[in-house]
């Protein structure tokens, strides 16, 4: 009778085990690693032979790498509120470049991938850039700030208000300035500077990274900074320590959620400005502080990985890496990141970069990892990050809430060679280039090399159509507007119905 019961509880158990194996597999975690002004030629997956990126290669060799991978837009808060919104930035008039201060940009009573996640059942969490806005506009930072993350759908946050180059430098952890003294009150301002308080205008003898234009306002660890600050010094970061604070908030983040289905949105910082590395990195390149703090970011990926696979998690995790636009070398601070750039090429066979409507603006790297379930293979799918949403509402069996987010499953999966027919990119303000097959279509935009505030880019604008063929010159140096205007019109048609939501 005993033997029976034994081998009956055996049984029981051996089942248990299986359906708790199988539900893992239903319900695989999901993390997005997010650089932050990260060019496609900035991986060596990508053809880098100067940089050296052993971790971002991992993920890329061991998974699909996208060829035609695109953000959103060239430039960052645009490109992150469609991978959280699914929709394209230019249809919110409001998802542009955001002060510090600026108010929620994404509407808490509309769906977002995170509050899809959580309703598949999945714990969230976000560290590291946000750059989406909190508050309501006028927010006291001494005070729990929201609407913030959580009400967009993270169950768990870490992140800086803005970018590492604005005010206010602190960390926000689940809607409170992390630090903060009360006998030390936190102020922030976009408009004027606060009585004494130096700035790197006024004090350049402060500052151990020199502005070169535009950065010059509050200073805080020898920096100055977009925007005044005063107060609240206990919880100002170090620049030097933010990437290993933001990986131990991932790892920790992952470690409490081993036993559940978790959805992590890791967003890094580099190599964003001001690019000031870990003594650990710094110098390691050869390619003064923006190749240095790749280097870093690199290793943060590898850190993370490592988490992962001490937990028994890689075989049960679909990791997505991308970043938001493409790369910039002098965006506002003297650190020899162009003097020193050598041989590198971060745009890779691309035109332009960050801020740019040619093809290096958004045409990032853009790879999926999903041990022993997705086989290594090189892709020329086009897919956007626009499209994330809607492929893990296939993932999780939900509807796809909205329009212009495409199911990918497939391609993100390698299952498919399959990509979308035509993608929208965006460049400064709204302006809009259009990709279908092979071909990309500029407008005719006013404007030129400079966006205005310092920084020289080829913006892509011109007085005359432009129409590439991608395939036969990424570089994007021959005009054939003129020689197929038949195509253009083609284009413009398909254009026009995109942007009223008639076709995908």
């Amino acid at each position: 009778m005993m033997k029976r019961s034994l081998l009956v509880l055996v049984a029981s158990i051996s089942i248990c085990c299986l359906y708790a194996q199988e539900k893992k597999v239903d319900k695989p975690n999901v993390v997005i690693i997010y650089a932050d002004d990260l060019g496609f030629g900035d991986v060596g997956a990508y053809g880098s032979t100067v940089l050296k990126t052993a971790n971002m290669d991992k993920i890329a060799n061991q998974g699909i790498r996208f060829t035609n991978g695109y953000a959103t837009s060239a430039t960052c808060t645009p490109s992150r509120y469609s991978l959280l919104t699914g929709y394209y930035p230019w249809r919110n008039k409001k998802a542009q470049v955001l002060q510090g201060d600026a108010p929620l940009l994404i509407p808490t009573d509309k769906i977002t991938l995170p509050k899809m996640m959580q309703k598949a059942g999945y714990k969230t969490g976000v560290v590291g850039k946000w750059h989406l806005g909190m508050g309501d506009g006028s927010v006291d930072w001494n005070k729990k700030v929201s609407p913030g993350p959580k009400e967009v759908g993270f169950d768990y946050s870490c992140v800086m208000a803005a970018t590492n180059d604005r005010v206010p430098n602190v960390y926000v952890k689940d809607g409170y300035v992390e630090g903060l003294e009360k006998d030390d009150p936190l102020q922030v301002s976009y408009r004027k500077n606060f009585e004494g308080e130096p700035t790197g205008r006024n004090n350049p003898e402060q500052l151990k990274v020199m502005y070169s234009h535009g950065h010059d306002m509050s200073i805080n660890n020898g920096v100055s900074r977009i925007g005044y600050q005063k107060g609240g010094k206990a919880a100002q970061w170090v620049d030097e320590e933010m990437a290993d604070k933001f990986l131990i908030e991932a790892k920790q983040f992952i470690n409490r959620n081993v036993d559940q289905p978790f959805f992590l949105y890791y967003a890094l910082h580099q190599p964003h400005v001001p690019r000031v590395p870990h003594p650990r990195f710094a110098g390691t390149t050869g390619l003064g502080a923006r190749g240095d703090v790749i280097a870093e970011a690199d290793w943060c990926i590898g850190e993370l990985l490592k988490t992962l696979k001490k937990n028994g998690l890689m075989e049960n995790t679909i990791i997505i890496f991308s970043s938001d636009n493409g790369p910039v070398l002098d965006d506002g601070y003297m650190d020899a990141s162009k003097e020193k750039l050598g041989n590198h090429t971060p745009w890779g066979p691309f035109r332009g970069g960050k801020y740019s409507l040619f093809e290096a603006g958004t045409h990032v790297p853009f790879m999926v990892m999903w041990k022993g379930k997705i086989k290594p293979k090189v892709s020329d799918a086009i897919v956007s990050q626009v499209d994330i949403l809607a492929s893990l509402a296939s993932l999780t069996n939900q509807k796809n809430p909205n329009t212009d987010s495409q199911n990918m499953l497939p391609s993100l999966l390698g299952e498919s060679d399959m990509g979308r027919k035509n993608v929208v990119l965006e460049g400064l303000s709204h302006r809009t280039a259009f990709r279908m097959g092979d071909w990309v279509l500029i407008p005719a935009y006013k404007g030129g090399k400079t966006p205005g505030w310092g920084v020289i880019v080829e913006t892509g604008h011109s007085a005359d159509i432009q129409l590439y063929n991608i395939k036969k010159d990424p570089n994007q140096r021959e005009n054939l507007a003129g020689k197929y205007p038949e195509k253009v019109e083609v284009m413009k048609a398909e254009f026009e119905k995109v942007k009223k939501g008639i076709v995908k």
